[in-house]
């Protein structure tokens, strides 16, 4: 009876960090002066047009969605099609897990269709349990931020004033994704031009329709075919991964 050892990978594993340390994992500190900010390389991504309101259902405030809200969102002559937090989930968690936002290369806002501006810290754990995150999205709307437990309370999630455009490096490029765009790109091409400085891709937190982002410079599609915002979210990041050599 032979026994099979694993190889032996202790000084490489040393240096990986398990998902099961990244409760205690610090994602590495985003450009802090001004000069970082504007020229250093990096994405921004904004999540537009995302359903996220609360409504008040008997004593409680639930987050408005169209599967358990069908009924009140029809007496008042809303279209259900769009209210779809769920969208914004699988694009937090897609974004925040990548090896892009853990190299401190990735910053992430939320821009909901009501004209809120959320501002997510890259060291946020989104709750992985949709409940959860959406009793955490009802006490964002309501507080107006999220802090950290601990000493040092960092704020997590905010709420900042609008416009987005405020908020960009000075002379970023702005680009929105958009299946129906005339310029089709392959990202893995596309991301090393851009990839010199600070770049912001618009992704549409919605399920049908066209999205407007009038401050954007350009608009381009990613595939010929119709994505899910998740996997456009995860396109972004695997081109922008390979053009700067993180893996």
């Amino acid at each position: 009876h032979t026994h099979t050892h694993t190889p032996v990978m202790s000084s490489a594993k040393k240096a990986r960090v398990s998902d099961a340390e990244a409760e205690s994992y610090q994602a590495p500190k985003l450009p802090r002066t001004l000069k970082e900010k504007d020229t250093e390389g990096r994405l921004i991504v904004v999540l537009e047009n995302a359903g996220l309101e609360t409504v008040k259902v008997g004593k409680r405030f639930e987050l408005l969605n169209s599967s358990d809200h069908a009924q009140l969102l029809k007496k008042n002559g809303r279209d259900p099609e769009n209210l779809r937090p769920d969208i914004t989930h699988q694009c937090l968690l897609m974004l925040l897990d990548s090896p892009l936002n853990k190299a401190g290369k990735l910053q992430v806002y939320i821009h909901t269709a009501k004209n809120v501006l959320i501002e997510v810290n890259p060291q946020t754990r989104i709750p992985r349990i949709y409940s959860r995150f959406c009793g955490l999205m009802v006490q964002l709307l309501h507080d107006l931020s999220i802090a950290a437990k601990g000493p040092n309370s960092v704020k997590l999630l905010k709420v900042i004033k609008n416009p987005i455009t405020d908020h960009l490096p000075t002379g970023c490029r702005k680009i929105t994704t958009s299946y129906q765009a005339d310029k089709l790109v392959k990202m893995n091409a596309y991301a090393p031009t851009l990839a010199s400085g600070p770049v912001c891709f618009v992704v549409g937190a919605i399920a049908h329709g066209e999205l407007q982002a009038p401050w954007a410079d350009e608009k381009v599609a990613i595939s010929q075919y119709a994505m899910s915002a998740a996997g456009v979210c995860a396109k972004l990041t695997d081109a922008f991964e390979e053009a700067w050599g993180i893996h």
